[in-house]
Formats: structure tokens, C-alpha cells, sequence
């Protein structure tokens, strides 16, 4: 992936599936990217989990590891939290690590977590940890949300998941994006970098999201990576997810052939 493009690479994130995984193999797959040579500057380590214990430890790991840049969920089981839970959270970890390396980015993906984080919990957490609070990830889908969060905290990085943004949000003073699809196709989602970028390239990743969408997202990725590695161990994730039928991966590499976005080979 770095050979391709990408500034850097984010282990255990939503694509990685990293709620699924323990946190002894998450310090594990950190540890194995450094060893094999990976720069800590060309990582960043998701480390939220459900329970503030564990993700002091992998964001304490990740910082003895080298790598200062932490991708931080919020608690995910506890729904309806008010502003006040979200930002005494995040000042927990915070001041739990104790470590001014530690960079935060929080994490906004309530379709998926069921907790959203208000602009306004941003611009707090950026006022009182200056230092600390380095950004948020936006993968809510909702651009008028992106906006919010632009506004609130004019100064941190805002990224996107939801790559087709990824135009408007470099316009209006955006970083760029952490995005699944990068693992994909990274010369894709490059394109929407770009300051010319054009309308087929928007078109090219919208069409292409599209059609992954309609079938169980996370496992047709994963059938996508088996496809394009010739590996078949991508074909299998972790429960309770399960893989898609060999109808539904013949399905979806048809459908993506005939809306001429067809799959590249690495």
C-alpha cells in the first residue's frame, strides 16, 4: 500500500475489523509492522475499545512503540451518552497516558458505533488538550456534520472515511482522508486529492462504492483483497461477520466489471 500512494497505513481500523480482534493481538500486529520496517511516522494506531482499560493499553503500547498518532472510538456499548460522558472520556485517556507525544484523533462513525461525537465535544477536548488533540475522523456520511466539525475546530486535522467527500472537504480547509476503499484502490482515492480532480474520478469511486455497498460491506472488501492478491485467507473475517458466497464474489466482480470500474490488480 505504501508502494502505491498512501501516506500511511492504519491497523485494526474499521476495514481491519479491530473490535473484532483482543488487544494482545492488536499490540501484536503493531509489533509486527515495526519489525518489519514499517516507519512510525507512516502509522497510526486505532486503539479504541469499549473499555477505558483497554485502550490506555494499546494507546500506551502504541506510544512505546514509537507511534504517537492514536485513532480513539468512543465507548461504544453506552448509547445516548451526553457531552460531558464523551469529553471526561476522552480527557481520560488523555490524562491516563500521561504523555505529550500522544496525538488523538477521534473517531465519528455512528452507523457503525451507535455513539456520535458532537462538534462540540471536539472543539472542548481541542481547547483543553491543545497539544494533545490532534484531529477527528468523519466517516458519518454526513457532510453537513463534516462542516460542523471544520468550524468548530478550524485548527485540527479533519479527515473523512466517506471517500466521494474527500474533494469539497480539501476545498474548505480539510486533511485528507483515513478510508477503507484506500486498501482497495489507493491510485483511486489519490485522485480525489488532486486540485483538478474531475468529475469522472467523483464518479469512478461513487460507482464503485455503490456497488460494494449493496452487498455486506466489510466481507465483499474482503473479497475484493482475495481477488486481487490471488490470496484467499482476505476471504475470511472475523465473527460474527462471515464471508460472502462464491455466487455473491462472482456477483459483485461481474457487477463492477459491467459499471466499467472494474477491479485493478495490485
Amino acid at each position: 500500500m505504501l508502494e502505491r500512494g498512501v501516506d500511511g497505513v492504519m491497523p485494526f481500523g474499521t476495514m481491519g475489523e479491530g473490535p473484532s480482534f483482543p488487544v494482545v493481538e492488536r499490540m501484536a500486529g503493531l509489533e509486527g509492522l515495526r519489525a518489519a520496517g514499517i516507519p512510525a511516522h507512516r502509522l497510526l494506531a486505532a486503539t479504541g475499545c469499549a473499555a477505558l482499560t483497554d485502550t490506555l493499553a494499546l494507546t500506551r503500547h502504541a506510544l512505546a512503540s514509537g507511534v504517537g498518532r492514536c485513532l480513539v472510538l468512543p465507548p461504544f456499548f453506552w448509547k445516548g451518552l451526553p457531552d460531558d460522558a464523551l469529553f471526561r472520556y476522552y480527557a481520560d485517556v488523555i490524562e491516563g497516558v500521561g504523555d505529550d507525544r500522544l496525538r488523538v484523533y477521534l473517531y465519528h462513525i455512528p452507523q457503525v458505533s451507535g455513539v456520535a461525537i458532537g462538534a462540540e465535544v471536539l472543539a472542548r477536548l481541542a481547547a483543553a488538550y491543545p497539544v494533545q488533540v490532534a484531529g477527528l475522523k468523519d466517516s458519518g456520511g454526513d457532510y453537513a456534520q463534516t462542516a460542523r466539525f471544520l468550524a468548530a475546530a478550524p485548527g485540527l486535522s479533519i479527515l473523512v472515511g466517506h471517500e466521494p467527500d474527500l474533494p469539497r472537504l480539501m476545498r474548505e480547509g480539510g486533511a485528507g482522508s483515513i478510508g477503507g476503499i484506500a486498501n482497495l484502490w489507493p491510485e483511486a482515492v489519490a485522485a480525489l486529492l488532486k486540485p483538478g480532480v474531475g468529475a469522472g474520478d467523483q464518479k469512478r469511486i461513487r460507482d464503485f462504492l455503490e456497488i460494494v455497498s449493496s452487498h455486506p460491506f466489510l466481507p465483499a472488501c474482503k473479497a475484493l483483497l482475495a481477488a486481487q492478491t490471488g490470496d484467499p485467507g482476505w476471504l475470511a473475517p472475523r465473527p460474527p461477520l462471515y464471508p460472502l458466497s462464491e455466487p455473491g464474489r462472482r456477483g459483485l466482480l461481474s457487477e463492477l466489471g459491467a459499471a466499467g470500474c472494474g477491479f485493478p490488480p495490485p
